[in-house]
């Protein structure tokens, strides 16, 4: 289960700086937005997601290369800065993140393995990528990135 505890002191230190976050979210499957909404107040912050599970649908709604898709997968470190530099546009946030990863139960040969997620935070200064290789169930691996996304955004942020 993701830390409510964490996500309230995020979107604290967010509204105290007066920035707003929002998400490109694939594996994920918005829980990040979710966990951020399960907050009173969020939308002081939290200005919303693009859930995108499919190479199509990064590609219309956050900007994503589908020739990048191709050539570097959609488990990649390129897809996912290029999944939160577009949502920072779409969504019109001070601070965008995204998720991109294989969290099972199989991997096809030649893609991620299982377990793999690579993630973005994103902001009109730069950005900031992240690759961690997770272990456990479905959901499991999906709460271990959201954990480590809101640990690095407090690292900075608070």
């Amino acid at each position: 289960m993701v830390s409510a505890e964490k996500c309230y002191k995020l979107l604290d230190a967010l509204k105290k700086r007066n920035l707003t976050i929002g998400s490109v979210e694939s594996l994920t499957g918005g829980l990040f937005a979710s966990s951020l909404c399960s907050i009173p107040g969020a939308s002081k912050s939290f200005k919303g997601a693009l859930v995108t599970y499919v190479p199509e649908i990064k590609n219309r709604l956050a900007g994503v290369s589908l020739r990048d898709i191709d050539y570097f997968g959609v488990v990649s470190e390129k897809v996912a800065t290029e999944m939160a530099i577009g949502g920072l546009r779409a969504l019109n946030v001070d601070v965008c993140v995204s998720f991109t990863g294989n969290a099972g139960p199989t991997a096809e040969p030649g893609e991620a393995p299982v377990g793999r997620v690579e993630m973005c935070i994103a902001t009109k200064r730069g950005h900031v990528s992240m690759g961690q290789d997770f272990s456990g169930t479905r959901n499991e691996i999906r709460e271990k990135a959201v954990e480590m996304m809101l640990d690095a955004l407090l690292s900075i942020y608070e």
